[in-house]
């Protein structure tokens, strides 16, 4: 198979933009941009890349083995979360302060990993930026 590169989702949030407009006066110091990325390495492989040191540190806290649920539950979520995010961001509501769209294929193979990521993306969005994304979402213990 030729080795492709695939842009999967760029989402660009802004972190400090978004909790600065929610918690009062921030220093502008303290600003940081975020977004997410997922590649494909080659036609197997994926990953998420984020540019968030905070969402970074908080996912690499969460990510125990203990906590692992199989790849198909992270996947049905994942389809849930997609479709209400991209739902959100086409909608233009003015409380939704995240884009772009997310280019998540179900019928794809993202792999265990990529999933998972995604999904951990997708709470800490909710749980820890407090933008409820889907009612009624899964409910996850956090450190």
């Amino acid at each position: 198979m030729m080795k492709t590169r695939y842009i999967l989702l760029l989402l660009f949030i802004g972190g400090a933009m978004f909790l600065s407009a929610c918690s009062g006066t921030k220093k502008v110091a303290e600003s940081e941009s975020t977004s997410v990325e997922v590649t494909g390495k080659d036609s197997v492989e994926y990953d998420v890349e984020t540019f968030n040191t905070k969402f970074d540190i908080w996912y690499q806290r969460q990510n125990t083995p203990a906590s692992y649920r199989s790849q198909s539950y992270y996947e049905s979520w994942n389809k849930q979360y997609v479709s209400a995010w991209n739902a959100k961001c086409a909608a233009g509501s003015p409380d939704w302060t995240f884009e772009p769209v997310v280019g998540y294929d179900p019928t794809e193979d993202y792999g265990f990993e990529m999933n998972h990521k995604l999904f951990y993306y997708f709470m800490y969005v909710e749980n820890i930026l407090k933008k409820k994304i889907i009612p009624g979402g899964p409910h996850v213990v956090f450190k």
